[in-house]
């Protein structure tokens, strides 16, 4: 058989010949290791079979548990079709690997597994963790990095971004199927047809989430407010759906108006942490009309609609006041595949680039972005939030990798 296409990709052949020679001095071939989820809740996979296809074509090895992908519809087959090499237990899977990547962050018992020196990637969701968490990971004397702390050479953080893009789309499709008697609805379709009043939506936040909500609510021909405490973030938000919306700054009393015709209330603002907690008041959730709809993306977060609680994908919502909450803090996971493909597509590259650098530290030294993701360093506490979060002691990773 001739060169696939992956082969056509090698990083090298991209590349100077100076650089080339540079990078067979210096580069080094890891062994990834993807485990199972222990998360219920979690169905994305860090990496998917054609990006496994481009690590093993650079020259690393690929250990994968059985059924890792398999929620994300990815088999076994597909992976060891590309290289990687199926593994039945975890054990094997953190003892053999350089880094580890996956998507949910080591559980406790997870973190026993870990050996000195590996590399941890996955999502860390900061405030669902301990002190003593933190400290255990520290114990390990082991390097983790978050992806949602990642950044790229635009200053932005990509992986935040992809799901964010996937959490707004998502959310206005949820609502239309709970305002459809599919789930017991009032039986409105979430758009508008000739003759009929379009149903109207609210969008608390002008980031990535309500900017694609906002895209996908147009889409269907629905009447879209979008709310925000930023007339930066509005005009912006204007400019890049490349038509008028209603949108406003964050008062009160428009928005108690706005909310009380609204038939879909979408709750996307960012919290900060001097900002009010709740936006949406209980007050206003009790104005709604019964069978409206609040999705509350923020909930990870810990909600912006007073009303919110966190679900789950396996019971996702409730009803209070008349008014259908859909509270799952892990929207993209609802749409596995398409998820498993946005994360891919971001951390293979990372990988491959960190191969070439020779080592982590090389590629965190060079690469701002990157060294922003790391928040445990050789067992020390680099980030600052954490340290004040949970009052443990840190360094910043800048004074550290330059000791290296």
């Amino acid at each position: 058989m001739g060169k696939t296409i992956s082969d056509k990709l090698r990083v090298t052949e991209l590349m100077p010949h100076e650089e080339i020679l540079a990078v067979k001095k210096d580069s080094k071939k890891f062994i990834i290791g993807i485990p199972i989820d222990e998360d219920k809740e979690e169905n994305r996979v860090a990496l998917t079979p054609y990006m496994v296809d481009l690590l093993v074509n650079n020259g690393h090895e690929v250990l994968i548990q059985s059924n890792a992908g398999k929620k994300a519809n990815f088999l076994d087959i597909e992976y060891s079709d590309v290289g990687a090499q199926i593994v039945k237990d975890k054990e094997t899977i953190f003892n053999n690997s350089n880094i580890i990547v996956k998507i949910s962050a080591p559980t406790e018992k997870e973190i026993d597994l870990i050996r000195e020196n590996q590399i941890i990637m996955s999502i860390l969701h900061v405030r669902t963790k301990s002190k003593n968490y933190f400290q255990q990971l520290m114990s390990k004397k082991v390097t983790c990095v978050a992806y949602e702390y990642l950044k790229d050479e635009n200053d932005c953080y990509p992986i935040v971004r992809s799901m964010s893009e996937i959490a707004g789309s998502t959310s206005i499709l949820i609502a239309a199927e709970y305002l459809s008697n599919v789930h017991n609805g009032k039986g409105t379709m979430l758009g508008g047809i000739t003759g009929v009043n379009p149903t109207e939506v609210v969008i608390l936040g002008a980031g990535t989430a309500g900017e694609y909500a906002a895209r996908t609510a147009l889409g269907l021909g629905a009447i879209v407010k979008v709310f925000d405490t930023s007339t930066y973030k509005l005009k912006r938000l204007q400019t890049n759906l490349g038509q008028r919306v209603y949108t406003s700054i964050i008062h009160p009393v428009i928005l108690a108006n706005a909310i009380k015709k609204a038939d879909v209330v979408i709750g996307a603002i960012r919290l900060i942490e001097d900002t009010p907690k709740f936006y949406v008041t209980e007050e206003m959730v009790k104005m709604m009309k019964k069978g409206s709809v609040i999705i509350d993306i923020s909930i990870d977060q810990g909600g912006c609609i007073e009303t919110s609680k966190m679900t789950s994908h396996s019971n996702p919502v409730y009803e209070k006041h008349g008014v259908i909450h859909y509270c799952v803090p892990n929207i993209p996971s609802r749409v596995a595949r398409t998820a498993s493909y946005a994360i891919s597509n971001i951390l293979t590259p990372i990988l491959i680039e960190i191969g070439k650098y020779g080592s982590l530290t090389h590629y965190a030294k060079n690469i701002i972005g990157f060294r922003n993701g790391i928040y445990i360093y050789n067992g020390i506490l680099t980030n600052h939030y954490i340290s004040k979060l949970y009052d443990i002691p840190y360094r910043p990773i800048d004074l550290l990798i330059t000791a290296f």
